[in-house]
Protein backbone atom coordinates (compact mmCIF):
# COMPACT_ATOMS: atom_id res chain seq x y z
CA UNK A 1 0.00 0.00 0.00
CA UNK A 2 5.72 3.06 -3.07
CA UNK A 3 7.67 0.66 -5.57
CA UNK A 4 6.55 -2.53 -6.34
CA UNK A 5 4.06 -3.72 -3.73
CA UNK A 6 5.17 -1.85 -0.12
CA UNK A 7 1.77 -1.05 1.27
CA UNK A 8 -1.64 -2.97 2.02
CA UNK A 9 -2.84 -1.63 -1.56
CA UNK A 10 -1.01 -1.42 -5.06
CA UNK A 11 1.20 2.24 -5.31
CA UNK A 12 -2.46 4.75 -5.83
CA UNK A 13 -0.50 5.98 -8.95
CA UNK A 14 -2.83 7.84 -11.40
CA UNK A 15 -4.94 5.34 -12.80
CA UNK A 16 -3.28 6.50 -16.28
CA UNK A 17 -0.13 4.67 -15.07
CA UNK A 18 -2.40 1.11 -14.08
CA UNK A 19 -3.89 1.01 -17.72
CA UNK A 20 -7.47 1.85 -15.85
CA UNK A 21 -10.11 3.30 -17.73
CA UNK A 22 -11.68 5.15 -15.23
CA UNK A 23 -9.25 8.26 -14.39
CA UNK A 24 -10.03 10.41 -12.02
CA UNK A 25 -11.71 14.05 -13.33
CA UNK A 26 -9.11 17.34 -12.88
CA UNK A 27 -10.67 18.52 -9.54
CA UNK A 28 -9.93 22.30 -8.54
CA UNK A 29 -12.23 22.81 -5.57
CA UNK A 30 -10.69 23.94 -2.43
CA UNK A 31 -9.23 21.72 -0.72
CA UNK A 32 -9.16 18.73 -3.12
CA UNK A 33 -5.94 18.06 -5.55
CA UNK A 34 -5.68 19.34 -8.82
CA UNK A 35 -4.93 16.86 -11.42
CA UNK A 36 -1.48 14.68 -11.37
CA UNK A 37 0.56 13.98 -14.09
CA UNK A 38 1.11 10.42 -14.74
CA UNK A 39 2.71 8.38 -12.42
CA UNK A 40 2.34 11.09 -9.37
CA UNK A 41 0.84 9.29 -6.43
CA UNK A 42 -2.38 10.50 -5.10
CA UNK A 43 -2.11 12.01 -1.61
CA UNK A 44 -5.75 11.24 -0.61
CA UNK A 45 -5.18 7.73 -0.68
CA UNK A 46 -1.57 7.74 1.01
CA UNK A 47 -3.23 10.12 3.64
CA UNK A 48 -6.11 7.67 3.90
CA UNK A 49 -3.26 4.60 4.36
CA UNK A 50 -1.63 6.62 7.00
CA UNK A 51 -4.86 7.60 9.00
CA UNK A 52 -6.30 3.85 8.51
CA UNK A 53 -3.01 2.11 9.87
CA UNK A 54 -2.56 4.28 13.12
CA UNK A 55 -6.02 3.34 14.05
CA UNK A 56 -4.89 -0.59 13.50
CA UNK A 57 -2.15 0.00 15.80
CA UNK A 58 -4.01 2.33 18.28
CA UNK A 59 -6.96 -0.23 18.51
CA UNK A 60 -4.52 -3.05 18.89
CA UNK A 61 -2.83 -1.23 21.47
CA UNK A 62 -6.42 -0.93 23.61
CA UNK A 63 -6.73 -4.71 23.34
CA UNK A 64 -4.47 -5.72 26.61
CA UNK A 65 -5.62 -2.56 28.71
CA UNK A 66 -9.32 -1.80 27.92
CA UNK A 67 -9.98 -4.19 30.72
CA UNK A 68 -13.87 -3.18 32.39
CA UNK A 69 -13.42 0.59 30.82
CA UNK A 70 -16.69 0.88 29.55
CA UNK A 71 -15.46 4.07 27.23
CA UNK A 72 -12.36 2.57 25.88
CA UNK A 73 -14.00 -0.62 25.48
CA UNK A 74 -17.07 1.81 22.77
CA UNK A 75 -14.37 3.14 21.31
CA UNK A 76 -12.70 0.23 20.74
CA UNK A 77 -16.05 -1.07 18.82
CA UNK A 78 -15.95 2.01 17.04
CA UNK A 79 -12.81 1.56 15.42
CA UNK A 80 -13.14 -1.85 14.52
CA UNK A 81 -16.22 -1.07 12.65
CA UNK A 82 -14.78 0.63 9.82
CA UNK A 83 -10.75 0.34 9.86
CA UNK A 84 -10.36 -2.71 8.36
CA UNK A 85 -13.22 -2.40 5.92
CA UNK A 86 -11.43 1.14 4.75
CA UNK A 87 -8.39 -0.56 4.32
CA UNK A 88 -9.81 -3.61 2.26
CA UNK A 89 -11.94 -0.88 0.21
CA UNK A 90 -8.75 0.23 -1.20
CA UNK A 91 -7.30 -2.68 -1.31
CA UNK A 92 -10.14 -3.37 -3.76
CA UNK A 93 -9.84 -0.32 -5.69
CA UNK A 94 -6.47 -0.45 -6.39
CA UNK A 95 -6.69 -4.12 -7.34
CA UNK A 96 -9.10 -3.32 -10.19
CA UNK A 97 -6.10 -3.42 -13.03
CA UNK A 98 -5.05 -7.28 -11.54
CA UNK A 99 -6.02 -9.59 -14.59
CA UNK A 100 -3.01 -12.76 -13.58
CA UNK A 101 -0.70 -11.53 -16.32
CA UNK A 102 2.93 -12.49 -15.42
CA UNK A 103 4.22 -9.49 -14.10
CA UNK A 104 0.98 -9.30 -11.76
CA UNK A 105 1.70 -12.60 -10.52
CA UNK A 106 5.14 -11.76 -9.55
CA UNK A 107 3.98 -8.95 -7.81
CA UNK A 108 1.45 -10.93 -5.94
CA UNK A 109 4.26 -13.54 -4.87
CA UNK A 110 6.66 -11.12 -3.79
CA UNK A 111 4.52 -8.58 -2.42
CA UNK A 112 2.29 -10.31 -0.48
CA UNK A 113 2.94 -14.67 -0.65
CA UNK A 114 6.74 -14.27 0.28
CA UNK A 115 6.16 -11.76 3.23
CA UNK A 116 3.54 -13.93 4.37
CA UNK A 117 5.09 -16.66 5.00
CA UNK A 118 8.36 -14.74 6.55
CA UNK A 119 6.67 -12.75 9.19
CA UNK A 120 4.40 -15.80 9.49
CA UNK A 121 7.34 -17.90 10.57
CA UNK A 122 8.56 -14.88 12.83
CA UNK A 123 6.11 -14.00 14.68
CA UNK A 124 5.57 -17.71 15.40
CA UNK A 125 9.07 -17.60 16.56
CA UNK A 126 8.85 -14.34 18.65
CA UNK A 127 5.92 -15.80 20.68
CA UNK A 128 7.52 -19.40 21.07
CA UNK A 129 10.78 -17.61 22.86
CA UNK A 130 9.26 -14.31 23.53
CA UNK A 131 6.37 -15.49 25.72
CA UNK A 132 7.95 -18.99 26.80
CA UNK A 133 5.53 -20.93 24.99
CA UNK A 134 6.99 -24.14 23.47
CA UNK A 135 4.39 -25.55 22.35
CA UNK A 136 3.95 -22.34 19.33
CA UNK A 137 4.45 -24.33 16.02
CA UNK A 138 4.84 -22.96 12.65
CA UNK A 139 1.94 -23.35 10.77
CA UNK A 140 1.65 -21.27 7.50
CA UNK A 141 -2.19 -22.64 7.33
CA UNK A 142 -3.10 -21.36 10.88
CA UNK A 143 -2.29 -17.16 10.38
CA UNK A 144 -1.03 -15.74 13.21
CA UNK A 145 -2.56 -12.37 14.74
CA UNK A 146 -2.33 -9.67 12.18
CA UNK A 147 -0.95 -12.23 9.35
CA UNK A 148 -4.08 -12.88 8.12
CA UNK A 149 -4.75 -9.69 6.21
CA UNK A 150 -1.88 -11.06 3.97
CA UNK A 151 -3.70 -14.24 3.28
CA UNK A 152 -6.93 -13.13 2.74
CA UNK A 153 -5.68 -10.14 -0.05
CA UNK A 154 -3.70 -12.88 -1.94
CA UNK A 155 -6.75 -14.93 -1.96
CA UNK A 156 -9.26 -11.61 -3.10
CA UNK A 157 -6.19 -10.15 -5.71
CA UNK A 158 -6.06 -13.96 -7.33
CA UNK A 159 -9.74 -14.17 -7.42
CA UNK A 160 -9.90 -10.37 -8.53
CA UNK A 161 -10.67 -11.61 -12.68
CA UNK A 162 -13.78 -13.72 -11.27
CA UNK A 163 -15.56 -10.47 -9.18
CA UNK A 164 -14.80 -8.28 -12.81
CA UNK A 165 -16.66 -11.12 -15.11
CA UNK A 166 -19.53 -11.46 -12.37
CA UNK A 167 -23.05 -9.34 -13.32
CA UNK A 168 -23.58 -9.11 -9.93
CA UNK A 169 -20.46 -9.34 -8.00
CA UNK A 170 -21.42 -7.17 -4.79
CA UNK A 171 -24.59 -9.40 -3.63
CA UNK A 172 -22.98 -12.62 -4.36
CA UNK A 173 -19.72 -11.66 -1.99
CA UNK A 174 -22.69 -10.65 0.60
CA UNK A 175 -24.04 -14.19 0.73
CA UNK A 176 -20.72 -15.37 0.57
CA UNK A 177 -20.22 -13.64 4.08
CA UNK A 178 -23.49 -14.72 5.60
CA UNK A 179 -23.03 -18.39 4.82
CA UNK A 180 -19.51 -18.10 5.89
CA UNK A 181 -20.85 -16.62 9.45
CA UNK A 182 -23.56 -19.48 9.94
CA UNK A 183 -21.17 -22.58 8.71
CA UNK A 184 -18.73 -23.60 12.17
CA UNK A 185 -18.01 -26.58 9.61
CA UNK A 186 -16.18 -24.38 7.55
CA UNK A 187 -12.78 -24.96 9.38
CA UNK A 188 -10.01 -22.34 10.11
CA UNK A 189 -7.24 -23.36 7.81
CA UNK A 190 -5.89 -19.89 6.41
CA UNK A 191 -8.65 -18.37 8.63
CA UNK A 192 -11.25 -18.72 5.88
CA UNK A 193 -14.24 -17.91 7.76
CA UNK A 194 -12.26 -14.00 8.17
CA UNK A 195 -11.71 -13.91 4.26
CA UNK A 196 -15.04 -14.73 3.10
CA UNK A 197 -16.47 -12.55 6.00
CA UNK A 198 -14.32 -9.40 4.90
CA UNK A 199 -14.99 -10.11 1.14
CA UNK A 200 -17.94 -7.51 0.26
CA UNK A 201 -15.72 -5.07 1.08
CA UNK A 202 -12.82 -5.77 -1.35
CA UNK A 203 -15.23 -6.27 -4.21
CA UNK A 204 -17.30 -3.29 -2.87
CA UNK A 205 -13.82 -1.27 -4.05
CA UNK A 206 -12.90 -3.33 -7.10
CA UNK A 207 -16.74 -1.76 -8.40
CA UNK A 208 -15.89 1.63 -7.24
CA UNK A 209 -14.57 4.73 -9.25
CA UNK A 210 -12.88 8.11 -8.50
CA UNK A 211 -16.09 10.06 -8.36
CA UNK A 212 -17.14 7.44 -5.33
CA UNK A 213 -14.26 9.00 -3.65
CA UNK A 214 -15.12 12.68 -4.22
CA UNK A 215 -18.36 12.18 -3.69
CA UNK A 216 -18.05 11.52 0.02
CA UNK A 217 -15.42 14.31 0.21
CA UNK A 218 -18.00 17.13 0.13
CA UNK A 219 -17.73 19.77 2.78
CA UNK A 220 -21.61 18.59 3.78
CA UNK A 221 -20.61 14.89 4.05
CA UNK A 222 -18.03 15.90 6.23
CA UNK A 223 -19.83 18.21 8.92
CA UNK A 224 -22.13 15.30 8.72
CA UNK A 225 -19.64 13.27 9.50
CA UNK A 226 -19.85 14.70 13.01
CA UNK A 227 -22.71 13.41 14.42
CA UNK A 228 -22.86 10.47 12.96
CA UNK A 229 -19.43 9.54 14.81
CA UNK A 230 -20.91 11.15 18.17
CA UNK A 231 -24.01 8.94 17.67
CA UNK A 232 -21.50 5.75 16.73
CA UNK A 233 -19.67 6.75 20.19
CA UNK A 234 -22.91 6.75 22.43
CA UNK A 235 -24.54 3.36 20.41
CA UNK A 236 -20.89 1.72 21.46
CA UNK A 237 -20.86 2.80 25.13
CA UNK A 238 -24.74 1.04 25.25
CA UNK A 239 -23.96 -1.79 22.86
CA UNK A 240 -20.30 -3.03 25.10
CA UNK A 241 -22.51 -5.24 27.67
CA UNK A 242 -24.62 -6.31 24.94
CA UNK A 243 -22.39 -7.28 21.73
CA UNK A 244 -19.56 -9.41 22.10
CA UNK A 245 -16.53 -7.55 20.70
CA UNK A 246 -15.76 -11.08 18.73
CA UNK A 247 -18.35 -9.97 16.48
CA UNK A 248 -16.54 -7.34 14.68
CA UNK A 249 -13.13 -9.70 14.30
CA UNK A 250 -15.21 -11.20 11.61
CA UNK A 251 -13.45 -14.60 12.19
CA UNK A 252 -15.96 -17.18 13.85
CA UNK A 253 -19.83 -18.58 13.49
CA UNK A 254 -23.00 -17.32 15.07
CA UNK A 255 -22.74 -20.80 16.93
CA UNK A 256 -19.12 -20.30 18.17
CA UNK A 257 -19.66 -17.40 19.49
CA UNK A 258 -23.08 -18.89 21.47
CA UNK A 259 -25.69 -17.30 19.16
CA UNK A 260 -28.69 -18.70 16.80
CA UNK A 261 -27.40 -19.72 13.39
CA UNK A 262 -29.84 -16.82 12.09
CA UNK A 263 -27.78 -13.86 13.84
CA UNK A 264 -24.78 -14.14 12.04
CA UNK A 265 -26.38 -13.28 8.59
CA UNK A 266 -28.51 -10.53 10.42
CA UNK A 267 -25.17 -9.25 11.65
CA UNK A 268 -23.30 -9.75 8.71
CA UNK A 269 -25.64 -7.28 7.20
CA UNK A 270 -25.77 -4.43 9.90
CA UNK A 271 -22.21 -4.50 10.41
CA UNK A 272 -21.42 -4.44 6.96
CA UNK A 273 -23.83 -1.22 6.53
CA UNK A 274 -22.32 0.09 10.17
CA UNK A 275 -18.85 -0.12 8.13
CA UNK A 276 -19.75 1.31 4.63
CA UNK A 277 -21.54 4.52 7.28
CA UNK A 278 -18.34 4.93 9.39
CA UNK A 279 -15.73 4.57 6.25
CA UNK A 280 -17.64 7.04 4.43
CA UNK A 281 -17.37 9.53 7.33
CA UNK A 282 -13.62 8.76 7.75
CA UNK A 283 -12.54 9.29 4.12
CA UNK A 284 -14.47 12.54 4.46
CA UNK A 285 -12.42 13.65 6.57
CA UNK A 286 -8.72 12.21 4.98
CA UNK A 287 -7.16 15.12 3.31
CA UNK A 288 -6.66 15.40 -0.37
CA UNK A 289 -3.82 17.45 -0.15
CA UNK A 290 -0.43 16.83 0.70
CA UNK A 291 0.57 16.72 4.39
CA UNK A 292 3.56 15.95 6.43
CA UNK A 293 2.47 12.30 6.69
CA UNK A 294 1.77 11.54 3.19
CA UNK A 295 4.61 10.24 2.14
CA UNK A 296 4.27 7.54 5.06
CA UNK A 297 1.44 6.31 3.23
CA UNK A 298 3.93 4.71 1.35
CA UNK A 299 5.25 2.26 4.43
CA UNK A 300 1.75 1.45 5.67
CA UNK A 301 2.93 -2.27 5.08
CA UNK A 302 5.65 -1.86 6.85
CA UNK A 303 4.06 -0.21 10.09
CA UNK A 304 1.22 -2.96 9.81
CA UNK A 305 3.72 -5.87 9.78
CA UNK A 306 5.70 -4.52 12.05
CA UNK A 307 3.83 -2.86 14.85
CA UNK A 308 3.13 -6.18 16.09
CA UNK A 309 6.18 -7.07 17.21
CA UNK A 310 6.57 -4.09 19.74
CA UNK A 311 2.85 -4.73 21.21
CA UNK A 312 3.61 -8.20 21.35
CA UNK A 313 6.90 -7.50 22.79
CA UNK A 314 5.75 -4.98 25.36
CA UNK A 315 2.70 -8.09 26.16
CA UNK A 316 5.00 -10.73 26.78
CA UNK A 317 6.96 -8.38 29.05
CA UNK A 318 4.46 -7.28 31.21
CA UNK A 319 4.15 -3.70 29.75
CA UNK A 320 0.52 -3.67 29.73
CA UNK A 321 0.47 -4.76 33.23
CA UNK A 322 0.77 -1.37 34.99
CA UNK A 323 -2.18 -0.32 37.09
CA UNK A 324 -1.51 3.61 35.74
CA UNK A 325 -2.23 2.34 31.73
CA UNK A 326 -5.42 1.19 32.86
CA UNK A 327 -6.33 4.62 33.67
CA UNK A 328 -7.64 7.23 31.69
CA UNK A 329 -4.76 9.68 31.37
CA UNK A 330 -2.83 5.76 30.78
CA UNK A 331 -4.98 4.80 27.95
CA UNK A 332 -4.81 8.41 26.42
CA UNK A 333 -0.44 8.34 27.12
CA UNK A 334 -0.69 4.41 25.37
CA UNK A 335 -2.61 5.54 22.24
CA UNK A 336 -0.36 8.50 21.67
CA UNK A 337 3.41 6.46 21.92
CA UNK A 338 1.53 3.61 19.41
CA UNK A 339 0.60 6.47 17.22
CA UNK A 340 4.33 7.36 17.00
CA UNK A 341 5.75 4.30 17.38
CA UNK A 342 4.19 2.86 13.91
CA UNK A 343 4.39 6.55 12.45
CA UNK A 344 8.07 5.91 12.75
CA UNK A 345 7.73 2.27 11.50
CA UNK A 346 6.21 3.76 8.32
CA UNK A 347 9.52 6.08 7.54
CA UNK A 348 12.30 5.19 4.61
CA UNK A 349 14.80 4.37 7.29
CA UNK A 350 12.63 1.14 8.33
CA UNK A 351 11.50 0.83 4.80
CA UNK A 352 15.19 0.34 3.67
CA UNK A 353 16.10 -1.84 6.86
CA UNK A 354 13.20 -4.40 6.36
CA UNK A 355 12.59 -4.30 2.71
CA UNK A 356 14.44 -8.00 1.98
CA UNK A 357 11.10 -8.82 4.02
CA UNK A 358 8.40 -6.47 2.92
CA UNK A 359 9.50 -6.10 -0.56
CA UNK A 360 11.95 -8.63 -1.91
CA UNK A 361 12.61 -8.41 -5.65
CA UNK A 362 13.55 -11.63 -6.35
CA UNK A 363 14.20 -11.84 -9.83
CA UNK A 364 16.24 -14.88 -9.37
CA UNK A 365 13.07 -17.19 -8.75
CA UNK A 366 11.12 -15.87 -11.89
CA UNK A 367 11.66 -16.97 -15.99
CA UNK A 368 12.02 -14.45 -17.88
CA UNK A 369 9.20 -12.94 -20.01
CA UNK A 370 9.94 -14.39 -23.52
CA UNK A 371 7.00 -11.97 -25.06
CA UNK A 372 9.54 -8.71 -23.04
CA UNK A 373 12.86 -10.48 -24.52
CA UNK A 374 11.44 -10.85 -28.09
CA UNK A 375 10.48 -7.50 -28.01
CA UNK A 376 14.00 -6.66 -26.84
CA UNK A 377 15.66 -7.98 -29.95
CA UNK A 378 13.33 -6.76 -31.94
CA UNK A 379 13.85 -3.19 -30.59
CA UNK A 380 17.69 -3.85 -31.05
CA UNK A 381 17.08 -5.26 -34.77
CA UNK A 382 16.16 -1.73 -35.34
CA UNK A 383 19.02 0.98 -36.37
CA UNK A 384 19.67 3.57 -34.42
Amino acid sequence: MFHAVSSLVPSPRSPQNQNDQHHPAPDRSPGKPSARPAGQRDAFFDNAKYMAIVLVAVAHSWEPIKGDSRVLQGAYMVVYTFHMPAFIIISGYFSRSFDGSPARLKRLITGIAVPYVLFETAYSLFRRYGDHSPGQEISLLDPMYLTWFLVALFVWRLTTPLWKLIRFPLPLALVLAMLASLAPSIGKDLDLPRILQFLPYFVLGLSLKPEHFRLVRRRSVRIAAVPVFAFALVFSWWAVPRVKASWFYHSDSAQALGSPWWAGPVMQLAMFGCALLLTACFFSWVPGRTMWFTVLGAGTLYGYLLHGFVLKGTDYAGGFDHAWLHSAPGEVAVSVVVAGVVTLLCTRPVQRVFRFAVEPRMEWAFREDAVRVAQARERAKVPA
